[in-house]
């Protein structure tokens, strides 16, 4: 860590805790060649992986994004906010965990796709008549077979 004062490349830790919240890590750090004293900071630093379009163009993946979407087919659904929050956290904790730095659209959209099944049925038909572009009553009536059962 270099010195803020003199940008000497040796700087000795006296002290290291852990922040209150628990997301960082605070050091309070000592320069060899100047003898000042300074604090330093840790936190973990998470990339989402970038957006790759069907059409080759890349994007910043973004959660209000993600947000919009389910919001659109969740629109006038019985889905509480808390579990949309679980979803989103769900489909960003998946997007990490692939380790990728690229991933396709089409991968975002049936993580999408999964949430939207498990959450409201009606949502998932919604989002799949846009996504999957249905282009005749047979591919929808398909879509509805997958996740309806027929009532009595």
């Amino acid at each position: 860590m270099k010195c803020p004062f003199c940008q000497h490349d040796d700087t000795q830790v006296l002290d290291t805790r852990i922040s209150e919240e628990g997301d960082s890590i605070r050091r309070r750090r000592r320069c060899t060649h100047c003898d000042k004293r300074f604090t330093t900071y840790e936190r973990v630093e998470l990339s989402m992986p970038i957006i790759v379009k069907k059409n080759g163009t890349r994007s910043e993946f973004e959660s209000s994004k993600l947000r919009g979407s389910l919001m659109l087919a969740l629109r006038k659904r019985p889905v509480s906010a808390a579990a949309i929050d679980t979803a989103i956290a769900s489909i960003e904790e998946k997007l990490l965990n692939s380790g990728q730095r690229e991933v396709d659209s089409g991968y975002v959209g049936e993580l999408v796709m999964q949430e939207l099944k498990r959450l409201d049925k009606i949502a998932y038909i919604r989002f799949a008549s846009v996504y999957k572009n249905f282009e005749d009553l047979a591919e929808f009536q398909e879509a509805i077979a997958e996740v309806g059962h027929p009532r009595k």
